[in-house]
């Protein structure tokens, strides 16, 4: 990195995008090999469950169509009750298979990304052998965080939900009722973008700091402040882009509604692949410097010398460090 941390809390959105094209650019080869063992993947899963799910659910459509044509209580009845009950079973499993394998490729893409990306921040020598050793060690403290934020997403889920319930018993849609649930949803999804920032920021914080779970949340939530306009610029951003690209996915590829022909579906499904593969890597490193510029604006400064020890902590094995070795002291400018 060219920029001193000091110089990085003047970073805007730009900016950011900027440094993380220059990071992976000039470091192209070792972000190239964590792209084909663990982005490439990452990204293939993710695209085969689109595929997959949108031919259970054609099967399950067809067979309650077939259902509502067929008279109740007849052997036909009978057995396409079986099959529709067997193709659920297929779709929950099929999604849990899904989000398993989603879990584990995103948390070891998260520790090989910003650990990476930190190892040239200090101009620490990394090479890709030692990047795919480290990656368990820190992807065990991830599921740590990663269960923490699901408690408080599902904890945030569940108080809406009852709030939701109780407003339709106790108001329903008169007086108001549907001027208030359309205000509850807006706060709903400001909450759920806000959650899902100190959960990503949190991510890095746990590969980076000697904190995980509850406290690497904590510790986040506190970076962000002063930086939440920009950093929710770059979720919507980055989100849109995956959501843009998800759509272009199923309407060209699953559905082949825009393309003609087989080849012309494999290779846009190739493209597809390609292009989320780099989204993922981008918006990997994009958290890392984010987590930089906040660091820089709340002037904590970051020791380059304390964070290359605490990575290089993870090549043997892991003990935990105290703050001092890894959060940074303050420094005026």
């Amino acid at each position: 990195m060219d920029k001193e941390q000091e110089d990085m809390q003047f970073l805007g959105f730009l900016g950011c995008y900027k440094e993380s094209f220059k990071i992976i650019f000039s470091w192209r080869k070792i972000f190239t090999q964590i792209t084909l063992a663990l982005l490439l993947p990452l990204s293939f899963i993710f695209l085969f469950h689109i595929e997959v799910s949108n031919l259970i659910f054609k099967k399950i459509q067809h067979t309650e169509e077939q259902i509502d044509q067929t008279q109740q209580d007849t052997p036909k009845y009978e057995k396409l009750a079986d099959i529709i009950s067997s193709e659920f079973v297929t779709l929950l499993l099929f999604k849990l298979l899904y989000f398993t394998f989603l879990l584990i490729f995103s948390l070891l893409s998260t520790s090989a990304i910003v650990y990476t990306t930190a190892s040239i921040f200090t101009s620490k020598d990394v090479s890709f052998k030692k990047v795919m050793k480290i990656v368990p060690k820190v992807w065990k403290r991830l599921i740590v965080t990663f269960l923490c934020a699901y408690a408080v997403f599902f904890a945030y889920n569940f108080v809406t939900f009852v709030v939701i319930i109780l407003l339709a018993i106790t108001i329903g849609i008169k007086n108001g009722g549907v001027i208030l649930f359309i205000f509850i949803m807006i706060f709903y999804f400001l909450g759920f973008v806000y959650l899902t920032l100190i959960w990503q920021l949190a991510s890095v914080v746990t590969v980076l700091e000697d904190f995980y779970g509850s406290k690497a949340m904590v510790k986040s939530t506190e970076l962000i402040k002063g930086k939440m306009g920009l950093s929710i610029f770059i979720f919507l951003v980055l989100n849109a882009s995956f959501v843009l690209m998800r759509l272009i996915f199923k309407v060209v590829v699953v559905d082949g509604t825009l393309c003609f022909g087989y080849v012309d579906r494999t290779g846009y499904g190739i493209l597809s692949l390609l292009l989320l593969s780099c989204l993922f890597l981008f918006g990997l490193v994009l958290q890392t410097v984010l987590y930089l510029v906040c660091k820089s604006y709340h002037h904590e400064n970051i020791d380059k010398s304390a964070l290359a020890d605490h990575l290089e902590v993870y090549l043997g094995e892991y003990v935990p460090l105290t703050s001092k070795d890894v959060q940074l002291e303050n420094y005026r400018i």
